[in-house]
């Protein structure tokens, strides 16, 4: 295999605020965060080599494919000529683009790419917006027989709490630390606190999940630029590095996994992602996961060798505190912060690079070091880990 020794940072980022944005279009959203982060870069459109566009569920929601044509287009890059190109890989869509954009860079096919990612879902409704978001779903197996993404996880949920005798307090803790680092974040969705009261006692949606535990339907965009540590050093520039990105898969379909609340592509992909970086899980100052429902969070805390199986509900209410040994979603989380599919993986990285060079305002981790970031596809089919730092 061929050792691709180019390093790769990011040296700018930016986001448009996260939540039902009525008064913006699906281009809108994407030519402003990418603005932002080109503008916080320091570079200019001749400087960009390609685009990587992340999206989901344009051509289903908003009757738009061909994004990245339309990205490029509307931001004005069309006329240079630069390539633009759409990823998709379901709610993982905004974490492949970065890691396309990663590749093309550790190739030294390019030495500056934008990566974007962006999602309008609040222009339907409804049922018809439950029936379009279910298509993350096996379509034969699952959703054509009425489960939806809701559904597939209060069935783990069940199955996990039962097994590990985990009360439904655990999950709802999830929730109210998301909100508290939700609350003092400008780009968040929902900037209220929750107790844990409020959590536990919400209008049920699957039980035993309620709203508190689901993660909304939002709009939003995020971008960031990265850079060959040539380009670095050429044009004396600073940036975070990425030290690793790594992938996985599972079974699409939950039932024919061997453990419907194991995360496998969540754990190969970790073990991947930490051999390749050189760190150790000591070394992690602060994760973003891909937290949709809350009985995720827990999992994921265990796949990606934090805890235990059965384990993880010891540290929801300490630990994954802004303050606490292992800071969870700083950001506010897809419960919180928003859940606008194509763009969560990009805005955790946006999150990270803020956190890593000092910028992340209140949230701010004291010493933040190292982060990683965990973007998954559906109930866990893809799982993509980058893990961030020096």
């Amino acid at each position: 295999m061929k050792v691709l020794s180019n390093e790769v940072y990011i040296i700018g980022a930016g986001e448009t605020k996260f939540g039902e944005l009525w008064d913006k279009s699906l281009r809108n959203l994407a030519v402003e965060a990418g603005l932002k982060a080109i503008e916080n870069a320091g570079i200019y459109s001749k400087d960009v080599d390609a685009i990587y566009g992340a999206n989901s569920l344009a051509g289903i929601i908003n009757k738009q494919e061909n994004i990245g044509a339309l990205i490029a287009d509307f931001s004005g890059l069309s006329a240079d000529g630069i390539p633009s190109l759409r990823v998709e890989s379901s709610t993982a869509s905004g974490a492949a683009a970065l890691r396309d954009a990663y590749l093309s860079i550790k190739s030294e096919e390019y030495d500056v790419v934008v990566v974007g990612g962006v999602e309008k879902m609040t222009d339907i409704h409804g049922s018809d917006i439950l029936e379009k978001s279910s298509s993350i779903l096996d379509r034969e197996w699952e959703a054509f027989f009425g489960a939806t993404p809701a559904a597939m996880a209060a069935l783990i949920a069940r199955k996990y709490m039962h097994d590990f005798n985990v009360d439904k307090e655990a999950l709802s803790m999830f929730s109210v630390n998301d909100h508290l680092n939700g609350s003092k974040n400008p780009d968040a969705q929902f900037r209220n606190k929750l107790t844990l009261q409020q959590a536990m006692n919400a209008t049920a949606v699957a039980d035993p999940l309620n709203m508190m535990d689901c993660s909304p339907l939002s709009d939003g965009a995020a971008a960031v630029v990265l850079a060959s540590e040539n380009y670095m050093k050429k044009n004396k520039k600073e940036g975070v590095h990425i030290l690793s990105s790594a992938v996985a898969e599972d079974y699409l379909s939950v039932g024919s996994r061997q453990s419907i609340y194991t995360l496998t592509s969540t754990k190969l992909a970790a073990e991947k992602a930490f051999r390749k970086a050189g760190t150790k899980r000591d070394d992690i100052s602060f994760m973003e996961v891909h937290d949709s429902f809350s009985i995720y969070g827990l999992l994921e805390l265990e796949d990606l060798g934090f805890a235990e199986k059965g384990k993880a509900n010891k540290l929801v209410y300490d630990d994954i505190k802004l303050e606490g040994r292992l800071p969870v979603n700083p950001s506010g989380g897809l419960k919180a912060k928003g859940d606008p599919y194509g763009a969560v993986g990009v805005g955790q990285a946006v999150d990270a690079y803020r956190q890593l060079t000092g910028k992340a305002g209140d949230n701010q981790i004291k010493n933040a070091r190292y982060g990683l970031l965990h973007n998954m596809a559906g109930t866990g089919a893809s799982s993509i880990i980058h893990i961030l730092g020096e």
